[in-house]
């Protein structure tokens, strides 16, 4: 079956009304609903195969078939769980649009996608990659103010690169972000960060910039806003001045912003709205990585544990 279907690509009219539901009314991101329009005309490419359209009453058997086909692509899990949540949706549609009484998924069942843990920098290295001396180089001091902002803020990559003039506010120390599905949330900054920033804004950026004028916050010596790739360079090349050997990723910092902050006490209703999550749901998976680390920490220093471990040394 085809990968890709672009836009040009003719979809059930139905469908198309689907996706429209999803950018207006849900909110979704272009990506997003670009991916389930690829996800949906694969459907569409099998149903039509079997002689059916996409608002057709299918049969659980149908869509065993199409799961089947599905595996033998080896796709990757990832890639199997967003096409069955595209399918779900849109026969959820279908029902509520009255075109069908129930969805053909009902009767399958699905494999769960395995729970990936976020991977997170621990707090000495986060201190370690922040409070890494800074060169002579005004692009150093940029990068410094740059990481921060992504530990102490939570912001995702796009969001920091996106950012411009007008939503920084250092009197209330707040940045107005625009998230995924163009949803603005407002987070603090935190005054180490908020010192930096008025640092960069007084001195650096205006060097960097020599008098030419942009709206983005941080910019290149061309006078243009950065883009993620070079987020990415400039933290790989810290990360290895500080010392750090992990595989290491700008989102990494926002991972460790939530984990850090739920260690330390923090309401997962702040945390989530912190991190712009429309359901908790995605916000819950942090609080699996402070439990796994308490048990890490459980079974490295509970008594009867470390009882149980010495004898089993004992032995060999």
């Amino acid at each position: 079956m085809p990968t890709t279907a672009p836009s040009a690509v003719l979809l059930d009219p139905l469908v198309e009304r689907y996706l429209t539901e999803l950018r207006v009314e849900g909110g979704l991101a272009t990506n997003t609903v670009e991916a389930y329009r690829r996800d949906l005309f694969r459907l569409q490419r099998y149903l039509l195969t079997q002689r059916l359209c996409m608002s057709d009453v299918v049969s659980s058997q149908a869509i065993r078939s199409f799961l089947a086909l599905l595996k033998q692509e080896s796709l990757a899990v990832s890639s199997v769980a967003r096409i069955l949540s595209a399918m779900r949706g849109w026969y959820r549609f279908l029902v509520r649009e009255r075109v069908l009484e129930g969805s053909p998924l009902r009767e399958v069942a699905v494999a769960r996608r395995p729970v990936r843990l976020p991977k997170t920098l621990t707090r000495s290295e986060v201190i370690a990659l922040l409070e890494l001396p800074v060169r002579d180089r005004v692009e150093d001091q940029r990068d410094r103010v740059m990481l921060e902002l992504l530990y102490a803020s939570g912001l995702r990559v796009s969001e920091l690169v996106g950012l411009t003039l007008s939503q920084v506010d250092l009197s209330l120390g707040c940045l107005r972000v625009m998230g995924k599905g163009a949803k603005e949330r407002v987070v603090p900054m935190g005054q180490t960060a908020r010192d930096l920033l008025r640092e960069y804004l007084d001195h650096v950026r205006p060097t960097i910039l020599r008098r030419r004028s942009t709206r983005v916050l941080f910019v290149s010596r061309r006078g243009r806003g950065l883009t993620r790739q070079a987020c990415w360079k400039l933290l790989l090349q810290r990360a290895r001045r500080a010392g750090i050997t992990k595989s290491i990723s700008p989102h990494m910092l926002r991972h460790s912003f939530a984990t850090h902050l739920l260690e330390g006490g923090a309401d997962l209703r702040a945390v989530q709205t912190m991190l712009g999550h429309a359901d908790i749901a995605t916000t819950q998976i942090y609080t699996h990585v402070e439990r796994s680390r308490l048990k890490q920490v459980h079974r490295e220093f509970f008594p009867r544990q470390l009882k149980r471990r010495k004898s089993n040394e004992t032995k060999t």
